[in-house]
């Protein structure tokens, strides 16, 4: 056994200065993931310091018509707030098919975006794995590929990225806050998930110790009327195989507006702006749904394992507009 030491954060001050001063120690919140990777010794924290006693759970309606959500409401919270299935359903959705109802009850907001990726030769902590240690090389991309990513790997990651709900907040251009030993930060959620590159082991763009504080989530009437679709090995309790969220706003059969992000098929929460902007003035129809997810996946890089993927993200979008639409059902 390795010897953890273990505190408790009074205020936000406190927990940033405690992290950002010991190179080996973590923050701890819900701690779904970060337990699970303790006893597997992939991650390997000599401190926790716990920050469940911060106030960063609000989930309120912001002045201008967005949401505020602070990074320790937790999963269940978020999913049942009025303000979110009136406002933002897809968001909803997304938390509810995430995991089980206990593990929702746990997970926090901010941990959720900052979970490790699936990917068992990570999280053996024996096989080669460039996210753990970099410069071993990736074991995925000779071994085996079946769940990993199609879009946006490099010859150092093909891992997904995990999250269902930073699909959701991807499609809705969310805003990522943080305070750290520097002060006060925020990112486009775009930016906030990087891609792996030649450095697949630097997930975010934040230092050691900067803690994220809330995720905030603009004004869009088009959220309204959004879902989130998810297909998978099993219905209960499973990472997805392509997910996707959608948000549509018709006049006269024609899209107005539209947002569209991928989950389970790319190294992080990938935004489909191709498809986007072939949808946008187009006739809402079969034929144009299944183009615009054709210009999307133009560019996935496949395995021989996960090939079947490319198709499946295709069908996903056109499912998921079709239901939008009124013409097609989720199921």
């Amino acid at each position: 056994m390795r010897p953890i030491t273990y505190s408790r954060a009074p205020d936000t001050d406190t927990a940033i200065a405690a992290v950002s001063s010991d190179p080996t120690s973590d923050f701890l919140a819900g701690g779904t993931t970060e337990v699970d990777l303790l006893r597997q010794n992939v991650l390997t924290p000599r401190r926790l310091v716990d920050i469940n006693d911060l106030p960063l759970t609000g989930i309120e309606a912001t002045p201008a018509g967005g949401l505020r959500i602070g990074s320790l409401a937790r999963m269940s919270e978020v999913a049942a707030a009025p303000v979110v299935r009136e406002r933002f359903p897809v968001i909803a959705q997304a938390l509810e098919l995430g995991a089980s109802a206990q593990l929702r009850n746990m997970a926090s907001m901010g941990g959720n975006l900052l979970q490790r990726v699936r990917c068992s030769y990570f999280r053996d902590a024996e096989s080669p794995c460039n996210k753990r240690e970099p410069g071993t090389g990736c074991s995925a991309i000779e071994g085996f590929s079946r769940g990993h990513a199609v879009l946006g790997t490099s010859e150092h990651c093909i891992a997904t990225h995990p999250s269902d709900v930073a699909v959701a907040l991807m499609a809705l251009d969310a805003t990522v806050h943080t305070q750290g030993a520097e002060g006060e930060r925020s990112y486009a959620i775009d930016d906030f998930f990087l891609l792996p590159g030649n450095t697949p082991h630097r997930e975010h763009p934040m230092a050691h110790g900067e803690l994220i504080t809330a995720i905030e989530v603009p004004a869009a009437p088009v959220a309204r009327k959004s879902l989130y679709l998810k297909v998978r090995d099993r219905e209960s309790y499973e990472f997805a195989l392509a997910s996707v969220a959608v948000a549509l706003s018709l006049v006269d059969d024609t899209v107005a507006d539209v947002r569209v992000a991928l989950g389970g098929v790319a190294t992080k929460p990938w935004r489909a702006r191709r498809a986007e902007d072939f949808l946008i003035g187009a006739v809402a129809e079969r034929v144009n749904f299944e183009q615009a997810a054709r210009v999307e996946l133009i560019e996935a890089r496949p395995t021989a394992m996960n090939a079947f993927k490319v198709e499946l993200a295709r069908r996903a979008i056109v499912r998921a507009l079709e239901t939008l639409a009124g013409n097609g059902s989720p199921a």
